[in-house]
Formats: structure tokens, sequence, C-alpha cells
């Protein structure tokens, strides 16, 4: 036989086995696909599309569980201490005016030269704001009306033990620095002063006297 003619037979027998090989394993990727095998889904279907969507994007159970915010107590009056040879007992310096700035501002430095000075601030507080109308008479009858409404705002800074021998220092840097319209007074805390803190509610009172009776 022609050498040329049995490499070609032997090149083409080889070529029918790659093509025969190739075809088997498409043959079976077809069947793989259309029949799939231990749960498999087809390429071509979305079961997603089928799969339930609540729950996703929640982050919430994934975090730490947080301990139980306890009731706030209610609000108590602190001890009042007494004044010693050498130390004032519990002071409220009270500011005053009708500007809510300035009275605010005002509190704020007492606050800071306290602690600067070194005093001991036990609270700082704002009392209920009051209201005062300005009635005016008409010229020409007695009828009288309203012309204006004045509210004034409160502060109250309280002191604990302070010096004796400071005191005047303080009280002179704090009437040189007074702004204008703002009122200061110093006094000793009591509790009356404590009970000013709160808004009168006669309604609830005047039940709770009768629950007593």
């Amino acid at each position: 036989m022609n050498p040329v003619v049995r490499k070609l037979q032997i090149s083409f027998a080889q070529h029918s086995f790659v093509l025969n090989q190739a075809a088997a394993f498409l043959h079976r990727a077809t069947a793989s696909i259309q029949h799939p095998i231990n749960g498999l889904a087809s390429a071509n279907e979305r079961q997603y599309r089928t799969m339930p969507t609540h729950g996703i994007g929640r982050w919430k159970h994934l975090l730490p569980k947080e301990a139980p915010k306890k009731k706030k107590d209610r609000l108590q009056m602190k001890q009042i201490r007494a004044a010693t040879d050498t130390e004032y007992g519990t002071l409220s310096v009270k500011v005053s005016g009708f500007d809510m700035t300035l009275v605010e501002h005002y509190s704020q430095y007492i606050h800071n030269l306290c602690n600067r000075l070194g005093v001991k601030v036990q609270e700082s507080y704002a009392l209920p704001t009051k209201s005062t109308e300005v009635m005016l008479m008409q010229e020409q009858g007695t009828k009288m009306y309203v012309d204006a409404v004045l509210k004034t705002h409160q502060r109250v800074v309280q002191l604990n033990n302070l010096n004796a021998t400071l005191a005047p220092i303080f009280m002179d840097v704090l009437l040189k620095n007074q702004p204008e319209g703002v009122q200061l007074s110093v006094k000793e805390h009591t509790e009356p002063d404590y009970q000013a803190r709160f808004k009168a509610r006669p309604e609830l009172e005047g039940l709770m006297a009768q629950m007593n009776q």
C-alpha cells in the first residue's frame, strides 16, 4: 500500500475517534441538563421565584439581646447640708430674667466659674416659666385688654461646701459679670425651693386628697 494513503487512513481514523468522543460527551451533558440527578434543578428553570422572601434584609436578630431597661426611680430630694464654721451649706444661686438667652448663658457662666474655683455643683436645673400679663385700660371706658405677656425664665445652680473665705470673691465676680436685665439671688436651699421645681396640679392634688379621706 502506498505510504501516503496509509497516513491519510490513520489520520482519518484518529479524527473519527475524537469526533465520536466529543459527541458522546455532549450527549451525556444534554441528558444531565434535561434530567437532573440528585435533586439538581435545571439550568433553564428559576427555582428562586418559588422560594419565600420573608426575612430577607432583617438583621436585628443578629444583635446580642439587651437587658431590659429599668424604670427610672421617682425624683427624690437630696439631703440638705448644714453650714459649718468654715463652709456654707447647700446654697441656691438663682438667675431670672425675661431674656432666656441671657439667663441661660449667665447660669452656664456661674457653673463654669464654680468648676474653675473648685466649688462643688450639686445640681443645675430650670424652674417653670412664669407668665405675666400686662393689662391696659382704654382711654374712654373701663374695659381692660392685654397689651403684652412677659415670660420670666429662671435657672438655679445649687452649690455645696462653699468656703467662707472664697464666698466674697465669688460673689464679687458674679456681680461684676451680671448682664443687664438679669436678676441674681443667693440663698440657703430649703424644701419649698425643691417643691418649686414642679408645676402645681390642683386637679390631681384634689383627687389625691379625696382618696386619702
